[in-house]
C-alpha cells in the first residue's frame, strides 16, 4: 500500500471542475466558453469503439488537459483522470478497453468507474469531440 492505495494504482478522481451552473454535467469535463452539455440518449456501450475526432488540438499540462474543439472554437478542460481517458481516446479503441486500462491504473470499482467513463463520453459525443462507431460489427 501507498499512500492507502495498492502499490502502483493512483486514486480515482474523475471530478471538480463542472462549474456551478452546470450541474447536471459529468464530473471532470468542462467548457471554459458558453458552451452547454446537452442531454443525449445513450448509444455508447462498453462495445462501442471510440475515438478523438481530428477537428481537434489539445494540450496537456500538471496532468490536466485543455481541448479546443476547431470546428465551433470552444475550449474544454478536463482534470487528471479526464486527461488519461483523453490520451487513451487518441487512438480508436473499445470502451471496454479503456475501462480495462484505467481498473488498472486507478483505485476505483469496476462499476464506478464504467459509469463515470460512459457519462464522459456522451458529453464529449454531444460536444463533438468524439467519433463513435458500433463495435458489434467490428
Amino acid at each position: 500500500m501507498n499512500g492507502g492505495h495498492p502499490a502502483g494504482k493512483r486514486s480515482w478522481r474523475l471530478c471538480g471542475r463542472v462549474p456551478a451552473n452546470d450541474a447536471g454535467a459529468a464530473r471532470g469535463f468542462t467548457t471554459t466558453s458558453r458552451g452547454r452539455f446537452a442531454v443525449v440518449e445513450r448509444r455508447i456501450s462498453p462495445h462501442t469503439i471510440v475515438r478523438a475526432v481530428n477537428e481537434q488540438v489539445f494540450c496537456e499540462l500538471a496532468g490536466e488537459a485543455t481541448i479546443l474543439n476547431l470546428k465551433n472554437g470552444v475550449y474544454y478542460g478536463l482534470d487528471r483522470v479526464g486527461s488519461r481517458i483523453w490520451s487513451l481516446l487518441q487512438q480508436a479503441r473499445r470502451v471496454q478497453e479503456i475501462r480495462d486500462t484505467l481498473l488498472e491504473e486507478y483505485e476505483v470499482t469496476a462499476e464506478r468507474c464504467e459509469r463515470d467513463l460512459l457519462v464522459l463520453l456522451e458529453q464529449l459525443s454531444a460536444e463533438g469531440l468524439i467519433e463513435i462507431q458500433d463495435g458489434s460489427a467490428a
